[in-house]
């Protein structure tokens, strides 16, 4: 099996221009996270759009993450997510087909399955594949919940899965799941706790401040992980500030305005339902910004 991914990973943004994905921009902004120190970055998750780009277009942004992060120390971890599991399967096959180094996948949204049904759809996607493998939880996008119990038995019983991209955003979840799964990778998926995550034995992180400022990021968890909590600590704590304003609104969308803003992405567009942030939270979003340098633009 591949090397295990850990460390700092982006979720990245998907940029579009005139509706179409902005394929040029997307390697750029790839390159830029390579530059930064990140270990891994991640197409087509939640802060990726992925719920509205089509089959194509999903795979084609993992292909284009794949090419750009090829012959570097940056690997790939791809999205291959949905709530029918025939489909993430086709996502996590194409995945391995094309080089990404692992898959992650969320649990099925809105059709609400049991722990029982998580357990075997986690099963079946694993068990198509022979990449690494991490379950992603956020229930509350999803409204289901990945419990412990169906973390230690896929882990137990199914030899590629070896992680979890955990945001309920709840520490004693996390020193839940490394006390009674040893041996699995626990990701924060929420950046306000990243430090608090990486210091009860996290073993790192998938972030959407990343995507703005990746050397800050990588260096916060590359010093948590050679066990230097005092300098993780005071980073986590810089951040602060950004990291509450880019969920001011419903993510991906002040982070993919925080990019414009900044410099990163030339246009400013999202797929329908998602719509461009309030005036007030756009200005926010600036006079936070304001506070940080955001290099590489």
């Amino acid at each position: 099996m591949e090397q295990l991914i850990s460390g700092a990973t982006t979720a990245l943004i998907t940029p579009f221009k005139n509706g179409k994905i902005d394929e040029a921009s997307y390697a750029k902004l790839i390159e830029r996270q390579i530059k930064n120190g990140i270990d891994a970055v991640c197409p087509v998750g939640t802060t990726g759009e992925s719920a509205t780009l089509t089959h194509e277009e999903h795979k084609r942004c993992i292909e284009i993450a794949v090419e750009v992060c090829k012959g570097t120390n940056t690997k790939v971890l791809a999205g291959a997510g949905s709530n029918a599991t025939h489909e993430s399967i086709d996502i996590a096959k194409h995945a391995q087909e094309c080089g990404a180094n692992a898959i992650f996948s969320v649990s099925p949204y809105y059709n609400k399955p049991t722990q029982e049904g998580l357990y075997q759809h986690y099963r079946a996607i694993a068990n198509s594949v022979e990449i690494p493998v991490m379950l992603y939880n956020v229930p509350g996008r999803t409204g289901v919940d990945i419990k412990p119990e169906t973390v230690k038995r896929l882990f137990e019983d199914v030899p590629n899965i070896f992680g979890i991209k955990e945001a309920t955003g709840s520490i004693e979840r996390t020193i839940e799941l490394v006390t009674k799964v040893p041996g699995l990778y626990v990701f924060s998926g929420d950046d306000a706790i990243d430090y608090a995550i990486l210091s009860c034995g996290g073993k790192g992180i998938t972030s959407v401040t990343a995507n703005l400022l990746p050397n800050l990021k990588s260096k916060l968890v590359h010093d948590a992980l050679k066990g230097d909590f005092a300098s993780a600590k005071k980073l986590n704590e810089e951040l602060f500030e950004i990291n509450k304003v880019l969920f001011c609104e419903s993510n991906p969308i002040p982070i993919k305005a925080a990019m414009y803003i900044a410099g990163l992405i030339d246009t400013l567009e999202y797929r329908l339902p998602l719509v461009p942030p309030s005036k007030e939270n756009m200005k926010r979003i600036e006079e936070i910004l304001k506070k940080y340098d955001i290099v590489g633009v």
